[in-house]
C-alpha cells in the first residue's frame, strides 16, 4: 500500500500572521478629515450617510456590509439558476477622520482610536486631489505628510499599548515569585519598541521637518517587522491590541480626470513611501467619477454612455473589495444545487471539518467526508447544472479530515450525527 500524502498545512504571512482567526471580520475605512472616506462608504455599502465639507462630519462608526463581487459566483447563478442566492459579504466601518495628536487626545482621536483597533484590516484613504471648496485639516494637500499623520499616531498609540502590556506581565511575575519574565518576551518587545519609536518620538515636529528625511523612512508598522514564529505567537497572545498588526490597503483618491487619464503627480510618491513604510496594495480610484457612474446606477442606456466616452475606465470599487477581503485572509467555498447557490465564508488554511461547521455545528461534529470539485474543473467541464459530467471525467473527489479548503472549491458534505443519549 502506498504511504498516505502528508496533510498540506498553511503558514499565514505578512499582516495575516497576527490576524484574529475568525471568519466574520471588519475592514475600517481611516483617513485625515475630507479625504473621502464618508463618500466612498456610501458608494461601497450603498448607504445614505452624511459626507459634509467640514472635519468630524463623522463621529460614531458607521457599519456596513457589501458584496465580494465574483465572476465564478455569477457563473455559478446563472447556470442553476436557484431560488436562494447568497454572495459573500465583506464588512466595512466608516471611522472619523484623525488628526496630529489623536493619540493624546486631539480631534476626539482617543475614541476614534478604538475604533480602529476593533476592526481588523484597514482601508486607509489618502488624498491626492485638488479642490478649494473642500477643506482640508492642514489647509494645503500633501499625501506623503498625510501618511506619516497617520502612520505616527497609529505607532504612538500603539507604544501605549506595549507599555501596558509591559506592566501587566510585571505585575504578574511579582505575584509569582517562581515565574521569569522569558528572553523572548524580552527581545520581542524591545523589537516592537524600536520599531514604534522610530516615528513617535518625532511627531510633533512633523510640521517643521521635510518630508523625506532618512529618519521618517524608517517610520514602519509592526505588520513588516521580521519576526520569527515564537515572536509572532507571543505578539498574537499579549500585545493582540496593537494596531500597526493590522493589514493595510492604501486607497488615493484622485480627481475624474486623473482617474481617467491614470497620472497624477503623487502617485509615484505614494508608492514609493508605502514600500518603504511596511508595504501595502495601493489603488487609485476617484470619489468624483464614481459617484457619477453611481447616480446612473438606474439608467442602463445613461450609464453605457458615460462608461463609452472613457474606454478602458471602470470602476475601482469591486477591485477595493475584492482586495480587502483578501487582506482578512479570507476565502469562501461554494455549495450550489438547485435550491440554492451560497459562498461559505472561511479563514484561508481551514480543514474540511471546521469549513463544514460554517454550515452547521452538526456538520462538524458529524463529519464523513467532503465531496470537492474545483471551480476552474467544474466550469471546464460541466454543460448543465449537475455533477454527472465531472463525475464522468473524474474530477468530483472525495477528501477526509485533513484535507484543506481552497478558495472557490464547490462542496458537498457528508455527515451523520448520533443521538447523544440524553433525555
Amino acid at each position: 500500500m502506498a504511504p498516505k500524502a502528508e496533510a498540506k498545512t498553511y503558514e499565514p504571512q505578512g499582516a495575516a500572521r497576527f490576524g484574529r482567526v475568525r471568519n466574520s471580520l471588519k475592514m475600517g475605512i481611516v483617513g485625515l478629515p475630507n479625504v473621502g472616506k464618508s463618500s466612498l462608504f456610501n458608494l461601497l455599502t450603498a448607504q445614505n450617510i452624511a459626507a459634509e465639507n467640514y472635519p468630524f462630519c463623522t463621529i460614531d462608526p458607521n457599519e456596513a456590509r457589501c458584496a465580494v463581487p465574483d465572476e465564478r459566483y455569477d457563473w455559478l447563478c446563472n447556470l442553476w439558476k436557484p431560488p436562494s442566492m447568497y454572495p459573500a459579504y465583506l464588512q466595512v466601518t466608516d471611522i472619523a477622520g484623525l488628526v496630529r495628536g489623536a493619540a493624546e487626545g486631539a480631534g476626539l482621536g482617543n475614541a476614534f482610536l478604538s475604533h480602529i483597533s476593533a476592526v481588523d484590516g484597514i482601508y486607509h484613504v489618502v488624498r491626492a486631489f485638488d479642490n478649494d471648496e473642500v477643506i482640508h485639516v492642514d489647509d494645503s494637500v500633501d499625501p506623503i505628510r498625510d501618511l506619516e499623520t497617520i502612520q505616527m499616531e497609529l505607532c504612538k498609540k500603539d507604544l501605549e499599548f506595549l507599555a501596558k502590556a509591559e506592566e501587566k506581565e510585571m505585575r504578574e511575575v511579582k505575584k509569582a515569585p517562581n515565574m521569569k519574565i522569558s528572553l523572548v518576551f524580552t527581545s520581542t518587545f524591545e523589537k516592537v519598541k524600536k520599531m514604534l519609536e522610530a516615528s513617535s518620538f518625532l511627531l510633533p515636529y512633523l510640521p517643521c521637518l521635510p518630508a523625506r528625511l532618512p529618519y521618517l523612512e524608517e517610520n514602519k508598522p509592526v505588520r513588516g517587522g521580521d519576526f520569527n514564529s515564537k515572536e509572532v505567537e507571543l505578539i498574537r497572545e499579549k500585545l493582540d491590541n496593537l494596531i500597526t498588526t493590522k493589514p493595510v490597503v492604501y486607497l488615493v483618491n484622485l480627481t475624474a480626470d486623473d482617474f481617467i487619464r491614470k497620472k497624477n503627480k503623487w502617485l509615484a510618491k505614494i508608492h514609493a513611501w508605502i514600500q518603504e513604510h511596511g508595504g501595502g496594495v495601493l489603488i487609485p480610484f476617484s470619489v468624483e467619477w464614481e459617484s457619477k457612474l453611481w447616480d446612473l446606477r438606474d439608467d442602463e442606456d445613461g450609464k453605457k454612455a458615460f462608461l463609452d466616452k472613457t474606454p478602458g475606465v471602470v470602476s475601482s470599487l469591486p477591485k477595493i473589495v475584492v482586495q480587502g477581503f483578501k487582506e482578512l485572509n479570507l476565502i469562501y467555498y461554494f455549495t450550489a444545487g438547485e435550491t440554492e447557490v451560497r459562498c461559505w465564508t472561511i479563514q484561508r488554511g481551514t480543514l474540511a471539518p471546521q469549513a463544514a461547521g460554517v454550515i452547521h455545528g452538526d456538520f462538524e461534529r458529524g463529519f464523513i467526508k467532503a465531496e470537492v470539485v474545483a471551480f476552474p474543473d467544474f466550469r471546464a467541464i460541466a454543460t448543465s447544472p449537475s455533477m454527472g459530467e465531472v463525475k464522468a471525467a473524474g474530477k468530483y473527489r472525495q477528501e477526509g479530515k485533513q484535507y484543506v479548503v481552497e478558495d472557490g472549491d464547490i462542496i458537498h458534505f457528508q455527515f451523520n450525527v448520533t443521538s447523544s443519549g440524553k433525555k
